[in-house]
C-alpha cells in the first residue's frame, strides 16, 4: 500500500495517510498511533520509561489499524506524533488538548504554555491530522464513494487503581449504525467481555474525530477501544484485526440512513 505523509516535523510526519485508493467503504483511523516527541519539544521532561507508557500513545493500536486496514482494502490515516504534544482526538477548547498532567503524571514541558507556543502545537499535529483526514473524505464523497470512519484505540487495563474488566468497549452516540452490529457479533464470542460505552463514552469528549468529520457528515462511524495487554504481542493485534476486520466487512449501512444522522459538528475553538 502507498504511504502519503505530510511536512515532516523534525524528520517525523505528523499524519501517514496509507492506500490513499482503497476499496472498502472504511476509512481507518488511528489518532494516537505515536509516542514520538519533536526534538523540539525535549521530551516535554519526561523519562524514556514514562515515554513508553500509555500517556504517550496507544500501545497495540497502529498495529491493529494497519492489519485491519490491510485485510479490508481501507484507507488508513494515522497520527505520527505523541498525544502529549497535543491531543489530536480533542477540540481545541478541551481542558486536557496539552494535558499538564496525564492520568497521575506531571507533564512539565506542558505547564504554562503561552498562546504562541500552544499554537505551534496545534499547527505541528492537530491541524495537519484534521485536514488529512478531511481531504481524505471530501475526495471520496466527491467521488461518489461510500464513506464509514473507524478510529481504534487502546485502554489501560487499571486506570487510576480501578480495574477494567472488558477486553473491548465500543463507543458511539445516538448514531449506532455500525455500533450495533458489532456489539452484536462481538458479545456473540465466547471469552470476551464487551462495553458499550465503557471505558469511555461520548461525553468524555474523546469522540471529537468522529463527531468532526463523520457525524457533520451523516457518515456512519464507530471508535473501537482495545484494553492493551490484549494487543501487546503480534499475534494478539492479528486476532483482533482478524476478528473485527471480519465483524466490520459484514456490515451493511442504508444510504438513506445518512440523511436522518447528520450531527452539528464541534467547532474548533483557535
Amino acid at each position: 500500500m502507498g504511504m502519503g505523509s505530510s511536512a515532516s516535523v523534525d524528520g517525523a510526519h505528523p499524519v501517514h495517510v496509507t492506500n490513499r485508493s482503497g476499496t472498502s467503504p472504511y476509512v481507518v483511523i488511528c489518532d494516537h498511533a505515536s509516542n514520538f516527541i519533536p526534538a523540539k519539544f525535549t521530551g516535554l521532561g519526561l523519562s524514556k520509561a514514562d515515554l513508553e507508557r500509555h500517556i504517550a500513545w496507544d500501545p497495540g493500536a497502529a498495529p491493529v489499524a494497519r492489519q485491519m486496514a490491510g485485510m479490508l482494502d481501507a484507507t488508513l490515516i494515522e497520527s505520527g506524533i505523541s498525544r502529549l504534544v497535543i491531543d489530536c482526538n480533542r477540540p481545541l477548547d478541551a481542558p486536557d488538548l496539552i494535558s499538564t498532567v496525564s492520568e497521575t503524571t506531571t507533564v512539565p514541558g506542558n505547564a504554562d504554555l503561552s498562546p504562541a507556543a500552544r499554537q505551534e502545537r496545534i499547527d505541528c499535529s492537530w491541524q495537519p491530522f484534521h485536514d488529512a483526514i478531511d481531504e481524505v473524505v471530501r475526495e471520496r464523497l466527491d467521488k461518489g464513494i461510500e464513506t464509514r470512519l473507524v478510529t481504534i484505540h487502546s485502554f489501560t487495563p487499571v486506570y487510576k487503581a480501578v480495574q477494567r474488566p472488558w477486553h473491548i468497549g465500543i463507543i458511539h452516540d445516538e448514531d449506532e449504525r455500525i455500533a450495533a452490529p458489532l456489539l452484536r457479533a462481538l458479545s456473540g464470542v465466547p471469552g470476551i467481555s464487551v462495553g458499550a460505552n465503557e471505558p469511555y463514552s461520548p461525553a468524555d469528549l474523546v469522540y471529537f474525530t468522529l463527531e468532526r468529520h463523520a457525524r457533520s457528515r451523516g457518515l456512519a462511524c464507530a471508535m473501537i477501544e482495545i484494553r492493551n495487554n490484549e494487543i501487546a504481542t503480534e499475534s494478539g493485534q492479528l486476532r483482533w484485526a482478524e476478528l473485527l476486520g471480519t465483524m466490520l466487512s459484514a456490515i451493511t449501512v442504508s444510504a438513506g440512513d445518512a440523511r436522518d444522522n447528520v450531527k452539528q459538528p464541534l467547532q474548533p475553538t483557535r
